[in-house]
């Protein structure tokens, strides 16, 4: 469907259209070329929705970036009108550049997203226009990731007063996250509740809702309840949407909760009940997507966006893509043995003309740290072989509590590894505290990143300073930082407490002067851990585990300066804005990059020339997406796979399956699978039979090497002999001289020019950007380090820091 411009939003980077002889792009049979038939069908399709069911390593990615040049090159669609929705920044970031190899740098003003950077971009710009209750958002908001979301949960299930031991944060959460997954808000949540137990899920929803408005924050699930109300409620920003994006495209359709289903719904101009068209012409909507590969059901997706989609869109064309172009026929013909056990499911069957490849290999263990040892035998013979690397290679399990054996036994033989998942590295405390003061600088509405904060380190302001500061807050109906500058006001609030704060303040407007001043992400990130005290507490202790948190902030600031000296606009930030050049980047943009992340986009990078790289270690559901050309896949138990609650429901056990036939279809040549006879579970041996999903697997096709009769042998080799130690090589920027000391230097180093300070007296009228008129109430400090008092009348006294502070001397 070609569509005429200019395009809302884009009238300022429509393209003039120019005579010329040569053509822009390559030609159709360059875009067609290597596609089998199914797949050149989904790239030429016009009009009807389309749904492509692409079976595992059926080369989904290349007939999606196809079909987008195709819609640019030959059916003359605006890229500013296109929006790909992926489920992970990675792969995001992989079509766009497959996109801009075909077609160009034009390529760079499509929007190629997750569902939640899409959600961000839009409500960074409308969702000042939505009344939430008489309060409205501003577009500097906060994102609350789950650490943050259970530790505003806590206070709000303490304000009601509610026992902690009946009331978990982590389980009410849950239920609020289901809630808002079915665009449910807290009135409509009322409404359901069954019993006094919900009642107080309800109200802890309602005070939740409360305090996140207050704080300028919303929560992930919130990100897109919100985009779904802003496009119900108002109908000019839905328009102007829908008339924008005229192609959308779905990954990952088989992932998609309701929320995400109706969000679609609204950008694609279709009624979600009546399944009919709003105002103009809707847009042409293609998903991709793979019923037997729905593995999310626990974060709230439905399986039966996918299965339904030929109901919810009658005149929809479907195409089965069953070629597969990754893994051996051994390897398909496993899988599709495994999952034709599934009920109510449309027939599919992956074939390859690779071959049939390795059998696939299986081993019995003793217990799981034989199983362990076994799998790190097998991958010291296949590296040593030439034809593996270590980067070749990933462990899968089902939970994240079984990589500790493997972790275990890699550390005594020496092989190096990475876990991907579990505690990430964004969720280890001295990082969170860090974010958390970078948070605030931006936010100072952020409640929960500034209580965090405001006695870390320690500097005498405690639980009871905090209470009279919040009474403060709360009497005077301010925020919590406004009741922290006025906290002389504050009611039985100690004078070394007052003071405490006082100079907590004073600290705090010092760093927003400079985040005013759009310095460096780094050099701000340095200036906190130093002037805060936080790094100079961590090298005063003798707990070797503050070393390590040194190292993991030094790691930071190295992420922050990789960011500072190649500067990129946040997901939020509209592509076209930024070819424009008229986005500027600031701290905010890291921010949003950083609370963004996903597991999946710590996978290790392919290693480059004679590195081999490290083995990666993950959950099959973290391994969605991905493929190795050698997987184990382990812990091949019934009670651990098929999990233990999924024993007694066909739909869990089904999606139990799903998640098998996933696991097994991430390996290219090599497939192994491993059970335990004996595991331990909470201290305990536990004796459990092998997997189901064992007996689904071809007999011929295994080569076990070791069965359950061969088990006689209860001792193990001693592995900590002779093998050193290593975890692998720590990582580069220097993480091992990072200190106060160093920071103080860098900052100095890297910091903005600074500004000509003017020379001021108590009483002398100035003139502020941003404040306007004020008059100098205070000075103190000198050279570099002069900080103004400066009463602005109704904006109130601020306490700038002159060296970057914007102000003139009348």
């Amino acid at each position: 469907m070609s569509t005429p411009s200019p395009l809302p939003g884009l009238e300022h980077v429509t393209p003039v259209e120019e005579p010329r002889t040569t053509r822009r792009g390559p030609s159709p049979d360059e875009l067609l070329e290597g596609l089998n038939e199914p797949q050149r069908a989904a790239v030429v399709h016009a009009g009807a929705p389309l749904l492509v069911v692409a079976g595992a390593g059926s080369g989904k990615t290349r007939v999606l970036t196809r079909r987008i040049a195709w819609l640019i090159t030959e059916r003359k669609a605006h890229p500013g009108s296109i929006l790909a929705i992926t489920f992970t920044n990675k792969a995001a970031a992989e079509m766009k550049e497959r996109v801009e190899e075909l077609v160009g740098k034009r390529a760079r003003i499509m929007w190629v997203s997750t569902f939640h950077s899409a959600c961000v971009r839009i409500l960074r710009k409308e969702i000042a226009a939505l009344d939430f209750d008489g309060t409205r958002y501003k577009s500097n908001f906060s994102i609350y990731d789950a650490a943050d979301s259970k530790r505003l949960m806590t206070l709000v299930l303490k304000d009601l007063d509610l026992d902690p031991k009946r009331y978990q944060p982590g389980a009410v959460l849950h239920w609020v996250s289901n809630h808002k997954n079915e665009l449910r808000d807290p009135d409509e949540a009322a409404k359901d509740t069954r019993n006094s137990f919900e009642e107080a899920y309800a109200a802890a929803y309602a005070n939740y809702q409360r305090r996140l408005r207050d704080a300028n924050a919303l929560d992930f699930d919130d990100l897109i309840m919100t985009t779904v109300h802003l496009l119900q409620t108002l109908p000019d920003v839905r328009e102007n949407y829908r008339r924008r994006f005229r192609h959308v495209l779905v990954d990952e359709y088989q992932d998609t909760n309701h929320a995400q289903y109706a969000l679609i719904h609204q950008l694609c101009g279709q009624d979600l009940e009546e399944g009919r068209p709003v105002g103009d012409a809707p847009s042409e909507l293609m998903v991709v997507g793979d019923a037997d590969q729905s593995i999310y059901a626990f974060r709230g997706a439905n399986i039966r966006n996918i299965m339904d989609f030929e109901q919810d869109f009658p005149d929809a064309t479907s195409i089965l893509l069953e070629q597969n172009y990754r893994s051996t026929q051994t390897i398909l013909t496993t899988a599709n043995s495994v999952i034709k056990n599934n009920s109510s499911r449309k027939d599919k069957r992956l074939w390859s003309d690779a071959g049939d490849g390795e059998r696939i290999v299986g081993y019995v263990a003793d217990d799981e740290h034989d199983e362990a040892r076994f799998v790190s035998e097998e991958i010291d013979k296949l590296v040593d072989t030439g034809d593996v690397r270590a980067a070749d290679v990933a462990v899968f399990y089902r939970t994240n509590a079984q990589s500790r054996v493997f972790e275990e036994i890699f550390i005594r033989t020496g092989q190096p590894y990475k876990v991907v998942g579990g505690v990430r590295f964004y969720e280890r405390r001295e990082v969170r505290d860090a974010l958390a003061y970078l948070r605030m600088l931006v936010n100072t509405a952020d409640e929960i990143s500034l209580r965090r904060v405001l006695n870390t380190p320690k500097r005498g302001i405690g639980e009871r300073a905090e209470a009279c500061v919040n009474a403060l807050a709360e009497r005077e109906r301010i925020s919590f930082w406004e009741a922290l500058v006025l906290a002389d006001q504050a009611p039985g609030l100690a004078t070394r407490s007052l003071r405490n704060i006082q100079g907590f303040v004073a600290m705090i407007q010092e760093l927003q002067s400079m985040v005013a001043a759009d310095e460096r992400a780094d050099v701000i990130l340095e200036s906190v851990l130093e002037r805060s005290g936080y790094l100079t507490e961590l090298e005063a202790s003798d707990d070797p585990q503050d070393a390590t948190r040194v190292e993991n902030l030094a790691e930071l600031v190295a992420v922050a300066r990789e960011f500072s000296d190649d500067p990129q606009p946040g997901p939020s930030a509209d592509p076209t804005e930024v070819e424009a050049g008229v986005v500027a980047v600031g701290l905010g943009d890291f921010l949003e990059r950083v609370a963004l992340v996903a597991d999946s986009d710590q996978i290790p990078d392919a290693p480059d020339g004679e590195d081999v790289g490290v083995v990666t270690l993950m959950t099959l559901h973290t391994a969605k997406g991905l493929e190795f050309p050698v997987v184990f896949l382990t812990g091949l138990e019934d009670g651990v796979f098929p999990h233990q609650r999924s024993l007694g429901d066909q739909l869990e056990l089904e999606e139990e399956r799903r998640l098998a036939y996933v696991g097994v279809t991430r390996a290219r040549e090599r497939l192994y699978v491993s059970r335990a006879m004996v595991r331990s579970a909470w201290g305990a041996p536990s004796h459990n039979p092998a997997s189901r999903f064992i007996d689904e697997f071809p007999v011929d096709l295994v080569d076990w090497r070791r069965t359950a009769q061969a088990m006689t042998r209860w001792g193990r080799p001693d592995l900590a002999a002779n093998s050193p130690a290593r975890l692998g090589a720590p990582t580069a920027a220097g993480r091992h001289n990072f200190s106060a000391a160093a920071a103080r230097a860098d900052v100095m180093a890297k910091s903005k020019p600074a500004r000509e300070i003017p020379s001021l007296d108590p009483g002398d009228r100035v003139l502020h950007d941003s404040f306007g008129m004020g008059t100098v109430v205070a000075l103190e400090g000198s050279g570099d380090k002069s900080v103004a008092s400066i009463d602005f009348g109704s904006e109130g006294v601020k306490r700038l820091l002159l060296r970057y502070a914007p102000v003139e001397k009348l």
